[in-house]
């Protein structure tokens, strides 16, 4: 099972995309997966003949564990355990399941139980975390994780079977999509020091260029094109990553997912328009690829089409910063020392005040203001 997110524990296998005993090539899908993110197309990563598929269509499976074989012609499976044969389908490194080594246990005698503290239970740190949040009991739970230890999986099972889990109509709140973006913006926003800057814009010529380009290509993606090409003039707030990977939210019927549109400083408008609108409808159908999701540098949210006039958002873990964009309305401002209707837009830029103090984080955002005044340059 393929670790396709850094806190990911386990992953539920929605279906094979190959049969067994079919001829397998290096990059071709191979199966669907569903993380706490989305389900994820999975790519194989090597080439032979699919074979000793262990996991079926509704498994849960801790990451590392070994699903199914690549085998050459003729070649049969390993029998009983994972080693020997051909290579494993999915052979990622499994996360650490256990907090730490098993406690030593001493007893007075035979019968006469522990001596001191009791055994601690075994539980993978992401579990015992949400166990303490959520007030479950990690002693009443069995776990399904490498060496019994209690994982993420088995206390959402433990909430579905209590009474108030399963009373009242399905919420998108117990959604695992929600669940893993309301436990993820939890902890970034108490572990990652934020501060804020804002800067509005004159959203003119970015208006001007968006009305002579292709009705397919947004005002989004002007956004991406332009935020990529001041990061890349920026590195401190792309994280000094020799390419700028933009993350994009994009909202979907279970939660909020970020796919990342990769090398994005690279791309013209309607290059960057294909990726973003390919990115989004794998997002919204359930179906974004394990590439999709992994590699951001930095994210953008635009939340202009619906209403908002502005608004901050929460970084994504590991990342130097986030910007928040409200929608482009007509307001009254000064020019020249005269009063005048123009276009604005709102831009709030959140950072990472453990990557980026305020006069690198204003340098970068004084930059794109200007880019997105200048935005009649050709895309």
């Amino acid at each position: 099972m393929p670790a396709l997110g850094m806190a990911q524990e386990t992953g539920r296998l929605v279906r094979w995309l190959k049969s067994e005993g079919e001829d397998v090539r290096r990059g071709e899908p191979l199966m669907e997966v569903e993380t706490d993110k989305a389900v994820v197309e999975v790519e194989s990563p090597g080439e032979g003949v699919l074979g000793g598929i262990r996991a079926h269509e509704g498994d849960e499976v801790p990451v590392g564990e070994t699903i199914a074989y690549l085998l050459s012609p003729g070649e049969a499976p390993p029998a009983g355990g994972q080693g020997g044969g051909g290579a494993a389908v999915a052979a990622h490194p499994a996360a650490e399941a256990a907090s730490g080594p098993a406690p030593e246990l001493a007893a007075d005698g035979p019968g006469k139980g522990f001596v001191g503290s009791p055994p601690r239970i075994s539980a993978s740190p992401k579990a015992r975390r949400l166990a303490m949040e959520r007030g479950q009991d990690l002693a009443t739970l069995a776990g399904s994780g490498p060496g019994g230890a209690v994982v993420e999986a088995d206390l959402a099972r433990a909430a579905e079977v209590t009474p108030a889990a399963a009373a009242g109509p399905a919420r998108i709140q117990d959604s695992r999509l929600w669940q893993a973006m309301a436990e993820n913006t939890t902890l970034s926003w108490q572990q990652t020091p934020h501060f804020f800057l804002f800067r509005d814009v004159d959203a003119t010529r970015l208006l001007e260029t968006r009305g002579r380009l292709d009705a397919g290509i947004t005002v989004t993606d002007l956004l991406g094109v332009l935020v990529a090409r001041c990061l890349a003039e920026h590195p401190v707030m792309n994280l000094d990553a020799p390419e700028v990977n933009l993350g994009l939210a994009v909202a979907t019927e279970s939660g909020l997912v970020v796919p990342v549109i990769h090398a994005a400083a690279r791309l013209s408008f309607a290059e960057f328009a294909q990726r973003r609108a390919a990115d989004a409808e794998r997002a919204r159908s359930g179906r974004l690829h394990s590439a999709d999701l992994g590699g951001g540098t930095f994210t953008l949210s635009n939340l202009g089409m619906y209403g908002v006039d502005a608004f901050t958002a929460i970084i994504t873990e590991g990342q130097a910063g986030i910007l928040a964009v409200g929608r482009i309305t007509d307001r009254v401002v000064a020019v020249d020392g005269q009063p005048a209707v123009r276009p604005m837009v709102a831009l709030a830029l959140s950072c990472n005040h453990r990557l980026v103090d305020g006069a690198r984080g204003t340098q970068f955002l004084s930059d794109l203001a200007e880019r997105l005044e200048q935005a009649a340059a050709t895309g």
